[in-house]
């Protein structure tokens, strides 16, 4: 890339700072407006391949459309010639924000200590990007450690959207000429297979990177990406806990609904995923809940758990089922006088070589055995222990309710958390229901308030109708509070700030409080300015302008006076007469037609001297008589 020197004689290319499979990114300059930029270059060899071409050109498309906080943010897009002659190719470019910082995957393979906290915190920025990208119709698809930047303050820089697709492509399978798009450790089962991907595969991947954030490792490894990829779609992850026995059993459920196989049992939406996220910081439990489907990913010893309670149930039922029918307990012996016999025949003789399979059997048949005389015992002498009354603990909190079940001889058993209007940590339903009658030292199941149901915040700087804020805000359950102006050069209704900020948490149903433009500034004082210099200043302060001339004795060409007066409040855009000075008309000049009559008064004829009168000189004594 060394001819590279200039793109679009704008951008300087300088150093390489990083390479990937079908472009280079190189540290530039912004020679016009004199800033440090990060500049993108599709490599030459691959600018001539049209799928390429085209892929490359997708991704400014996609990248510029966004601008967050929390996503590289896109200046400007190009193409250039390299190269002369025959040799000579188009080449695209992609002009970007210039971020100093590591990545994520650079941060974790220099060891620094990570704590659960933290790696929540980054993973919540991760999902504020992509909820925004999400809402403006582009999936990012290789969501990883490598493309999500952390600058030296501490900001997360979501970057590379190199194969996003807008959501409204619905032929979109996330393959291209049967290759997988993404990167294998990080694939969700939907992309791996090649099938149609929506936003629900993003947050596949922002679990897998939360899981390599809490643990430092990948849920699955193997020498081969198509056996990684293998494993996403067949297998289930090991729990966060289990390698890192410091975490905790909510961040497995976290990761595990993030994680699910079927996108249905998944977090339905970045802004879900980042609610429990934040619950998970705050220390309290996560309170979605995950479906059966979706438990299986807790790993194998959840599953044969679940396997193992199932296989029991089934028995009992089978046990007690088969008793209840027949009003006693009828031993059953495989081969003896009390089996039923097959289809009109005798029972086959056992297989004495079964060798361990036929002790296994033995076990379990006395298993059943054992089980049929208790239940028969309990059914002729009554049962050992006594029955109570559920109480109603609806209303308490866990640790009234845990007293007041206490008091009757019962215990709390499950607590699931859920969204509600009640106060948080209150119990809003239990399983038994109250005043049924149960078994000293039963488990009574507990459905605790986790609060008011939280969304978060969108980002509404810049909307410039307040219907387009009520309808954003009414999309995530909001409500418009308080409206505040303030003189500002944008139009009227902008939206200047907000309360609370964008993509912070906020109970359902709250509202936000706005500040925006009254569209009206201040009128500047141009009054003794010449009308150019005065045109200059009200059309920079974004007004029109209006001129009338009049006669003065300032300098012409001065304005002297205006109207709205400085100081005054006006609607950008409107307008503002100036009154200009123009030289005083000068008086005509008299023709000899027009020439005053130089005969005195009757009076004045009266006191003149005759005309042929001599003159006697002033001061002269001599008498006028001849």
């Amino acid at each position: 890339m060394g001819e590279a020197r200039r793109l679009g004689d704008r951008y300087e290319v300088g150093a390489l700072i990083g390479r990937g499979g079908m472009a280079e990114v190189h540290e530039g300059r912004d020679l016009r407006l004199g800033r440090r930029v990060a500049i993108k270059i599709l490599k030459p060899d691959l600018a001539i391949d049209p799928t390429f071409l085209a892929r490359f050109r997708r991704e400014a498309q996609s990248a510029a459309a966004l601008n967050h906080p929390n996503i590289v943010a896109v200046y400007d897009t190009g193409e250039d010639v390299l190269g002369e002659g025959l040799a000579s190719v188009t080449v695209p470019f992609i002009v970007m924000e210039l971020v100093d910082g590591q990545t994520l995957k650079e941060l974790l393979q220099a060891g620094n200590p990570l704590v659960p906290e933290r790696a929540l915190e980054l993973t919540a920025d991760v999902l504020a990007a992509l909820d925004y990208s999400h809402r403006h119709g582009i999936i990012h698809r290789d969501i990883k450690p490598g493309n999500v930047m952390l600058t030296s303050t501490g900001v997360v820089k979501v970057m590379d959207f190199g194969i996003a697709r807008a959501t409204s492509d619905g032929t979109q399978t996330g393959t291209s000429a049967s290759v997988v798009m993404g990167t294998a450790a990080y694939l969700s089962p939907e992309q791996a297979q090649g099938k149609k991907v929506d936003a629900r595969s993003d947050l596949y991947s922002t679990g897998v990177l939360l899981f390599e954030l809490l643990t430092r490792r990948q849920p699955f490894i193997a020498e081969a990406p198509v056996a990684v990829a293998f494993a996403h779609v067949n297998e289930a992850p090991p729990t966060p806990s289990s390698i890192n026995p410091a975490l905790t059993a909510s961040l497995d459920t976290l990761v595990a609904r993030a994680m699910a196989k079927d996108a249905d049992d998944r977090y339905q939406t970045a802004v879900e995923f980042r609610a429990d996220v934040q619950r998970a910081i705050a220390g309290f439990p996560v309170t979605q809940v995950m479906s059966a489907g979706a438990t299986a990913v807790l790993g194998a010893d959840a599953e044969a758990t679940a396997m193992m309670e199932a296989s029991s149930a089934d028995a009992a039922t089978a046990l007690v089922g088969g008793a209840a029918a027949t009003g006693a307990m009828a031993p059953v012996v495989p081969g003896g006088a009390g089996s039923t016999p097959g289809a009109g025949g005798p029972t086959p003789e056992p297989d004495k070589k079964s060798g361990p399979g036929r002790t296994i059997g033995l076990v379990a048949l006395g298993v059943v055995l054992v089980g049929g005389v208790i239940w028969a015992f309990s059914s002729l002498f009554g049962s050992s222990s006594n029955s109570v009354l559920v109480p109603d603990v609806t209303d308490l909190t866990v640790v009234a309710a845990e007293s007041r079940l206490s008091d009757v001889d019962l215990k709390v058993g499950r607590q699931n958390f859920a969204p509600s209007d009640a106060a948080e940590g209150t119990v809003i339903g239990q399983s038994p229901s109250p005043g049924e009658q149960v078994s000293e030292g039963s488990s009574v199941d507990l459905e605790v308030s986790a609060g008011k149901e939280q969304v978060q915040v969108p980002d509404l700087v810049d909307f410039r109708s307040l219907d387009d804020v009520r309808s954003s805000l009414a999309a995530v359950g909001l409500n418009l509070g308080k409206v505040a102006e303030r003189d500002s050069d944008e139009p009227a209704e902008t939206v200047l700030s907000q309360s609370p900020e964008a993509y912070s948490m906020a109970d359902k149903g709250s509202s936000v409080d706005i500040v925006v433009s009254s569209g009206q500034v201040d009128v500047p004082d141009v009054v003794g300015m010449t009308q150019a210099r005065a045109s200059d200043e009200l059309r920079a302060a974004g007004f029109e302008i209006g001129v009338v001339e009049a006669s003065s004795t300032e300098s012409p060409g001065t304005v002297i006076s205006q109207s709205p007066k400085s100081g005054a409040k006006a609607d950008k855009g409107s307008q503002v007469t100036i009154t200009v000075a123009v030289a005083p008309t000068p008086s005509a000049t008299p023709t000899a037609s027009e020439t005053p009559s130089a005969s005195p008064t009757s009076t004045d004829a009266a006191d003149a001297p005759a005309a042929d009168a001599p003159q006697a000189d002033s001061g002269a004594g001599a008498s006028a008589t001849p």
